[in-house]
């Protein structure tokens, strides 16, 4: 009987070291992923509805521009799944591509202006999606529209690859890391091509757009409007 009983001990005590050793050796990994830290792209990626994205089926979106007395407009329709695309300029003018494929020379044209309309309302989402980028540490500074003080990155593109390479901007946002503003700069020069707000904001299924993109004096107004994400 007490032959029986140290017996059993022994195999509770090696069940109990197997146990243990198990554990020892998961739980670094656990912590590690549990106290990854996200980088500042991807926690205003994730401010904006960024866990949704793998979601989305299809999005439309009208991209209008009012300048003065002037008035622009692109409408688009994209299953980002498939990398379907229409182009609808007016109703004389539709144009449907997938951009996974090698692009007719007829395409580029179009699919350069996808590009730049679905970079100016998925902004936060382009931070972590494109390649051959750097961003640089965060800092405050007073932001050009508003003249508050925000949370600053600055976002440069490689010389090569992409249609404008070599491009900059100055992107701020607040301690919530919504985007508020930035400053475009062609070509990386220390001069803004362009300043606009990112304003009157929007929730699309869990996704928040900026639907309006203004200038300071007030002439110009880049926004979206028939937005809609299924």
């Amino acid at each position: 009987m007490t032959r029986l009983l140290t017996i059993l001990c022994i195999c509770m005590l090696l069940a109990s070291c197997k146990t243990e050793t198990k554990d020892q050796n998961t739980t670094p990994e656990t912590i590690s992923e549990e106290k990854k830290e996200l980088t500042v792209a991807e926690k205003i990626a994730q401010a904006h509805g960024f866990e949704n994205w793998e979601k989305v089926n299809q999005i439309e979106f009208t991209f209008n521009v009012d300048r003065g007395e002037n008035h622009f407009e692109r409408r688009w329709s994209w299953q980002p799944k498939h990398n379907y695309v229409v182009s609808t300029v007016n109703k004389d003018s539709i144009t449907m591509f997938i951009r996974d494929s090698i692009l007719d020379p007829n395409f580029v044209k179009v699919d350069k202006s996808f590009i730049n309309d679905k970079y100016w309302l998925l902004v936060p989402f382009q931070l972590v999606w494109d390649e051959g980028t750097t961003i640089s540490d965060p800092v405050k500074e007073v932001a050009p529209i508003s003249k508050t003080e925000l949370n600053k990155i600055v976002l440069t593109y490689g010389n090569e690859g992409g249609y404008t390479p070599g491009d900059a901007y100055d992107i701020f946002y607040d301690n919530n890391y919504i985007i508020r503003e930035w400053v475009f700069r062609e070509g990386n020069k220390e001069e803004p091509s362009m300043t606009t707000s990112f304003e009157n904001y929007e929730d699309f299924n869990g996704i928040k757009i900026a639907k309006d993109h203004k200038m300071a004096d007030g002439n110009f107004n880049l926004y979206f409007s028939n937005i809609k994400i299924k």
